[in-house]
């Protein structure tokens, strides 16, 4: 590893005070001497020695090939998280982070120098200032502190519900099959009381001839269906779906002083829930693609999307849903989003999707176990040729301490490089409760979307369908006596005031805004995306 018999070289060109290196050493620091902006990760490490000359960094505009951040619990993930996070915001590029712990609120506050904060800025020669960053929080359905977010059934289509369902491939394709009618019928599925209505009327006498209509659902199949929606929301999950239904442009909001906001979805709430957070998270990146244009390659990212708990995805996927993840993080690169998958072994995440993250930063393993060899192997498979024996340094590195691989400016490969990382400039821990609600309520998109609204949709339509229908078959009412003269005036001078009121009530931009967005979701079918997710006009 040491290279210890190869003569001292010249130093590259941008690389100060490393002529004495290996010429093993001099090759990895030629590899990371960008000119152009970059993100700082920290300093290499050789031969036990951390080397502050060696700086290794990431080109700004390769941001968007995506990356993988990997390591065992407790190696220190989530601040690798937070110090790419914060160097991206001070570069005006938005960040969206998924915080399953509860501790990444302090990118908001300035961090607290201590000990051990000037010990590794010394060690990695890091001009260290704290520093909070522009925030935006938010919670699923609402479930803890920030933001609700929720999406309405239509837009996170029968592909996305099928996975937290865990329905199978047949169940899956017959819940496809009713949004289907759903879409035709102008029946629109804003809750999931939408969607049990739908599917209790397809299996009603009334509804059975329906099924004829849209082939291949059996009553059986929509009745698995029914009662898997019967148990989910048993198990408290309805408040993720209704209106209004979260935009994801609100992601790519740019502070007023340049700066990204780093939107942090809080997901401490819904740990228990794996399967539904995690598929929200991938809504969320399918809604981005299917809303954002084709603009090609950038000088920086539009945002950079980090997917926590990556693993929890993959488990149990089908093949059509890998592939359509697979499909949407090879095109979305150029629509200027970047995405990072945060897991615990580059095994965690399929081959097909693997080959398409550029940027690595991997954090120590274990090698307790049979399975952690073999894991630990096949990791350092996925790595470059290089000096260092990785199997012993993978399992020896200290916390903040990563083995790096990124792209270059030209989109090559650098060279495997040990990094002592930097230390973040916020928070390294939760901010105080109280702030963080504060924090929420002041924002300018709380008011948009605080309170749940339940308008008329599915559910709806088809109780007054059934109301209609028993009205009908009920006895007739008796003849109402004559209308008098008088009467009759009264009757048409209220009819002209109700006819002024709902003038003024369909002349509002408010009715008009309303109109239009029903507009685009009833009355034709919805045009859908790979992941059978609404797309969206915007």
């Amino acid at each position: 590893m040491t290279d210890s018999e190869a003569p001292p070289a010249k130093a590259p060109e941008g690389v100060s005070g490393a002529p004495a290196l290996p010429r093993s050493a001099l090759e990895i620091a030629s590899g990371y001497a960008f000119t152009g902006p970059a993100l700082d990760l920290g300093a290499l490490l050789w031969d036990g020695r951390c080397l502050p000359d060696v700086q290794i960094r990431i080109p700004l505009p390769m941001l968007n090939r995506h990356g993988l951040v990997a390591g065992a619990t407790g190696t220190g993930k989530t601040k690798t998280l937070q110090l790419i996070a914060e160097q991206l915001s001070a570069q005006g590029v938005p960040v969206f982070l998924a915080d399953v712990k509860g501790d990444v609120s302090g990118i908001s506050a300035p961090g607290q120098e201590n000990d051990k904060v000037r010990t590794r800025a010394g060690e990695v020669r890091q001009e260290w200032t704290p520093a909070g960053f522009p925030c935006e929080f938010y919670a699923l359905g609402g479930m803890g502190h920030g933001i609700p977010v929720r999406a309405t059934i239509t837009s996170f289509g029968p592909v996305l519900l099928s996975k937290v369902l865990q329905l199978n491939q047949t169940q899956e394709q017959s819940l496809g099959l009713i949004f289907h009618y759903a879409d035709q019928k102008g029946l629109e599925l804003v809750d999931l009381k939408d969607l049990r209505a739908v599917v209790t009327f397809l299996t009603s006498d009334e509804g059975k001839s329906e099924l004829k209509g849209i082939g291949g659902l059996s009553t059986a199949t929509a009745g698995v269906i029914l009662r898997s929606l019967t148990a989910f929301e048993a198990q408290g999950m309805s408040p993720f779906f209704g209106e209004p239904g979260f935009d994801t442009s609100d992601l790519s909001r740019v502070a007023g002083d340049g700066r990204g906001t780093v939107s942090v979805l809080e997901l401490p709430a819904v740990q228990d829930k794996p399967q539904l957070f995690s598929t929200f998270l991938m809504w969320l990146l399918a809604d981005l693609f299917h809303g954002l244009p084709e603009i090609g390659d950038v000088d920086k990212p539009k945002l950079v999307f980090f997917f926590d708990e990556a693993h929890l995805l993959f488990n149990d996927a089908s093949k059509a849903f890998l592939d359509a993840i697979t499909q949407t993080v090879r095109l979305i690169r150029s629509k200027g989003v970047g995405v990072f998958f945060v897991t615990q072994t580059p095994k965690d995440v399929p081959g097909d999707v693997l080959a398409q993250l550029g940027n690595r930063v991997q954090h120590a393993l274990r090698a307790f176990t049979p399975d952690d060899q073999k894991a630990l192997k096949a990791t350092v498979k996925t790595f470059p040729n290089s000096p260092y024996d990785l199997e012993e340094v993978l399992t020896a590195l200290g916390t903040g301490e990563a083995v790096v691989t990124v792209l270059s400016e030209k989109g090559a490969p650098t060279p495997v490089a040990v990094t002592r990382l930097r230390a973040p400039e916020s928070l390294m821990g939760p901010v105080d409760p109280a702030v963080l609600d504060r924090a929420v309520e002041q924002s300018p998109l709380y008011g948009r979307y605080a309170e749940a609204v339940d308008r008329e949709s599915a559910y709806e339509k088809l109780t007054a369908r059934e109301t209609e229908a028993a009205s009908s078959t009920a006895p007739a009412a008796p003849s109402a006596p004559a209308e008098s003269a008088s009467s009759r005036g009264r009757g048409r001078k209220a009819d002209d005031q109700d006819s002024s009121v709902v003038e003024q009530v369909v002349g509002s931009g408010v009715f008009k805004s309303l109109a239009r967005s029903l507009g685009t979701q009833i009355g034709h079918e919805i045009t859908r995306s790979v992941f059978g997710t609404a797309r969206r006009r915007r």
